[in-house]
């Protein structure tokens, strides 16, 4: 049974009356869980064709679905393989609702551990600019593993403040998400350990920092632009009141009326400083009007402001000669080599996606597609390369069943007995990429990455 905080409870009850007895008996139901299938890598009928899991559709989410508690789709080959996210179905909702197309500049501000990051690369397809930032040194670092699970191309990972940021991307973005931190009240179900540590303190302290980080995004989204603001919270401090303080403060966004599917709730008036009756257009997920976590979403469109400024240029791509083993590897062993803006940070190889602006002195993680590593006289693809990679795209392949012992080993890290063509081989899990191996007189050299082995 969780145990509450005593504030918390005074304070709902104070502001849902009646309706906080069944907010209350919310917590004595068990949390729901979900998986969210990564289009990047696989549509949604071919996953549900091979999927082991009893699935049931999220409604908010075409590719979402509810799993049971006996499932465990963090531990089998197709989540090493990038083929779903496992996420909690609330915060699907989130992707949804910005909905960004294939060719948009997107920012994800906060953006571990990369749940919400990781759908949008999905909806953009491959095309566009993803930029996925979290100040936390660490969990950046986990955010960054994700986005290469995933198998995503067009991704830079920043470890950054906002400020650093707004200063170099001014009105550069069609779709922000500022996903901020919060005191987590609507997650107390999911994370029993949210519950030590609120407080009233830390409510009034995250408004505070919400603000400050919508402000800097405000500066970053070009007009026309669109800004969703979410948080797993139900405090009005850090939802209605924070979207009121900042829009008085910030007159050229305004808030946008978007669909709220069966379940959701519009924006409590009630609950504001100032009655604004534009904060009906917001959304509220609760625990007890559907199967899914507490959740704040509000929609903000940017009718003017600041043009973005003109571009200075591309990035100068490393000159091709200098990378010849890596293009004698494109023709050895993949159908046709990615051509791109290719930088070099130390020895990594990566493929910068279309971008005007520098990356000098800003903290990066990943300045894109990591393609591997450039080594004396040799080439060594990356992991990254392999997830992102379909069975179609590389010229030679070695695909093992899911439940199979030689699945079960590759993973492990073991070297296994195949038959194929001699060199770098894609190892598949049923036609679906998930890691490289080198095939030596039918022995595969494992290169499944030592920190993921099983």
């Amino acid at each position: 049974m969780i145990q509450l905080p005593e504030d918390f409870i005074t304070k709902m009850k104070a502001l849902m009356g009646q309706e906080y007895e069944a907010l209350a008996k919310s917590y004595e139901e068990k949390r729901t869980q979900g998986l969210r299938i990564n289009t990047l890598k696989i549509d949604v009928n071919s996953f549900l064709r091979i999927n082991p899991f009893h699935l049931e559709s999220v409604p908010w989410c075409p590719e979402g679905f509810y799993y049971e508690e006996g499932d465990r789709p963090g531990k089998h080959p197709y989540h090493e393989a990038g083929l779903y996210y496992i996420q909690e179905p609330s915060a699907m909702a989130v992707g949804t609702i910005l909905d960004p197309k294939p060719g948009d500049r997107v920012l994800d501000l906060c953006a571990a551990p990369g749940g919400k990051s990781t759908h949008i690369a999905a909806m953009l397809q491959g095309k566009g600019l993803l930029v996925s930032n979290e100040i936390h040194p660490v969990r950046a670092k986990i955010l960054s593993q994700n986005v290469e699970r995933m198998g995503i191309r067009n991704c830079i990972v920043t470890n950054e403040e906002p400020q650093h940021l707004a200063q170099r991307f001014i009105a550069y973005f069609d779709k922000i998400l500022v996903d901020a931190p919060c005191s987590g009240e609507g997650m107390f179900r999911k994370d029993p350990d949210a519950c030590q540590e609120w407080s009233m303190e830390n409510v009034a302290a995250c408004a505070v920092r919400q603000i400050e980080i919508l402000s800097f995004a405000a500066k970053m989204l070009r007009p026309q632009g669109q800004l969703v603001y979410s948080t797993c919270t139900f405090s009005p401090d850090e939802n209605e009141r924070v979207i009121e303080q900042f829009l008085r403060e910030h007159k050229e966004l305004s808030l946008v009326k978007v669909k709220a599917y069966e379940g959701f709730e519009s924006g409590r008036v009630e609950w504001t400083a100032e009655g604004s009756q534009s904060l009906k257009k917001a959304l509220r997920l609760w625990p007890h009007r559907l199967r899914g976590e507490g959740h704040f979403l509000a929609v903000l469109e940017k009718h003017d402001g600041e043009l973005p400024k003109k571009n200075k240029g591309k990035v100068k791509s490393l000159d091709k000669n200098s990378m010849q083993d890596y293009f004698d590897f494109g023709k050895n062993y993949l159908q046709q080599v990615p051509e791109g803006t290719f930088i070099q940070f130390g020895e990594n190889l990566y493929d910068l996606p279309e971008l005007e602006v520098s990356l000098e002195q800003l903290r990066v993680l990943r300045p894109g597609w990591h393609l591997g590593t450039l080594k004396k006289n040799r080439f060594e693809p990356s992991h990254a390369l392999a997830l992102s990679l379909n069975a179609s795209e590389a010229r030679q392949i070695i695909s093992l069943p899911a439940e199979s012992k030689e699945m079960n080993a590759y993973l492990k890290g073991e070297t296994i007995e195949a038959n194929g063509m001699d060199g770098w081989n894609l190892v598949c899990v049923e036609g679906y990429s998930i890691g490289w191996g080198k095939l030596v007189k039918s022995i595969l050299k494992n290169h499944y990455p030592k920190g993921l082995r099983w």
